[in-house]
């Protein structure tokens, strides 16, 4: 029964829960330069909204599952904000990332930077009125 599911494994070719490498895409030297250029635009974008106390980096890794693209924010006090996705890589045009994609995740991270430092800091800050 184990032998019907896709986790199983090819016998000699891909351990079991490992897929195999045909399933992995492929991304041509273009696609790699369009995919690192529109994570730089997301991390770029994201510190425009920040100021520069914050931290902000993008990173593309390639795994079982095919690319990962993360960017992450440390703001100066508080646990680190991430997103990770996969884009898609079968419709891609010119850019693996559209537009609005990018601004959406930016804002999101930066969103969430400046609530991991009002969270952190709110017990210390004593408000001027009530």
């Amino acid at each position: 029964m184990n032998g019907n599911t896709p986790y199983a494994g090819l016998p000699g070719e891909t351990g079991a829960g490992q897929r195999a490498a045909a399933d992995v895409p492929e991304l041509s030297r273009t696609q790699k330069r369009t995919l690192s250029r529109d994570v730089s635009r997301i991390a770029a974008r994201t510190r425009e909204f920040l100021p520069d106390e914050y931290v902000v980096d993008a990173d593309v890794a390639t795994g079982q599952a095919g690319f990962q693209v993360t960017v992450a924010v440390q703001p100066p006090v508080g646990h680190p904000v991430s997103a990770g996705f996969r884009p898609d890589l079968e419709d891609a045009a010119e850019e693996l990332i559209p537009a609005d994609e990018r601004d959406e995740v930016a804002r999101g991270l930066a969103a969430s930077a400046a609530l991991q430092v009002k969270q952190a800091v709110s017990d210390n800050v004593t408000p001027t009125a009530k």
